[in-house]
């Protein structure tokens, strides 16, 4: 399973850091939520955003679950990285994986049932959807042959990444045509932020340890995924506290915001 602890306060810090990511990033998903049942509405929020968001955590909890539990990846990863580091991916990615595809899946049940307006899924992101996971089938056929696990999570690692950098732009784009952030949740943003940076420590502390910087490069997908969140996280905060700070309280939606069509000027509040 990788190699042991050199300080016993490393080991407990690194888990404190790990479980405040894990508690951060899975409580983020709650605001979104409440948000949208509070509103029995889920304009504001864009749909592209929710289904990149499906499939990048969908693929990170493949990559998570294989390199947690499978003693083939983790045998090629000891052989790549050698057998001193430790194994890059702790139970808490993985209970954190699990949870985020359930409450990913839960939003979408929401764009289901609530109020669209004219919103909808664009085919662009369907493409983009398409192609990733044709990718993904390809890889797999590609790695049964020669057995080649360890390039196949990393293949679902890799993807993860792209779907972060992706899945934030629509989102980033939406409010900006809008001039408003309201229908998308500023909370989930603090508190994936916040998970972000913790995330960033307990990798730090690990390695510094074991005095090695494999685990950042080791397992490149966690190291990007946390930088990527990290600016349009900051982007987002920007977006509604600064940009498109809230003038006033409103019990309903402008009928032009039904519609993802550029706005001339704010009408409600984020």
């Amino acid at each position: 399973m990788g190699s042991s602890w050199n300080s016993t306060e490393m080991e407990v810090i690194s888990s404190v850091f790990g479980w405040i990511a894990f508690f951060s990033w899975s409580i983020s998903f709650y605001p979104q939520v409440i948000l949208n049942f509070k509103r029995k509405s889920v304009v504001g929020l864009n749909f592209d955003f929710v289904v990149l968001n499906l499939t990048k955590h969908s693929s990170y909890l493949i990559y998570n679950a294989s390199v947690f539990f499978s003693d083939a990846v983790q045998r090629q990863y000891h052989e790549k990285y050698g057998f001193n580091e430790m194994i890059p991916v702790a139970a808490n990615d993985v209970a954190f994986s699990i949870h985020a595809v359930v409450l990913t899946a839960f939003t979408l049940f929401q764009i289901a049932i609530y109020d669209r307006g004219g919103q909808k899924v664009s085919k662009t992101s369907i493409s983009i959807l398409s192609v990733a996971w044709l990718t993904v089938i390809i890889c797999v056929f590609v790695a049964i042959p020669n057995h080649s696990w360890l390039w196949l999570v990393s293949c679902f690692s890799t993807l993860q990444v792209v779907m972060t950098v992706i899945k934030y732009i629509p989102q980033a784009v939406m409010n900006f045509q809008r001039k408003s952030t309201v229908g998308f949740s500023i909370g989930n943003i603090l508190l994936d932020l916040g998970g972000g940076l913790a995330n960033y420590g307990q990798m730090a502390v690990q390695s510094i340890d074991q005095n090695s910087w494999v685990n950042f490069y080791g397992n490149i997908g966690k190291t990007l995924l946390s930088l990527v969140s990290i600016f349009f996280d900051l982007l987002f905060i920007l977006q509604h506290y600064v940009l498109y700070p809230a003038r006033k309280t409103v019990k309903s939606l402008s009928p032009d915001l039904l519609s993802q069509e550029p706005l001339v000027a704010p009408s409600e509040d984020a």
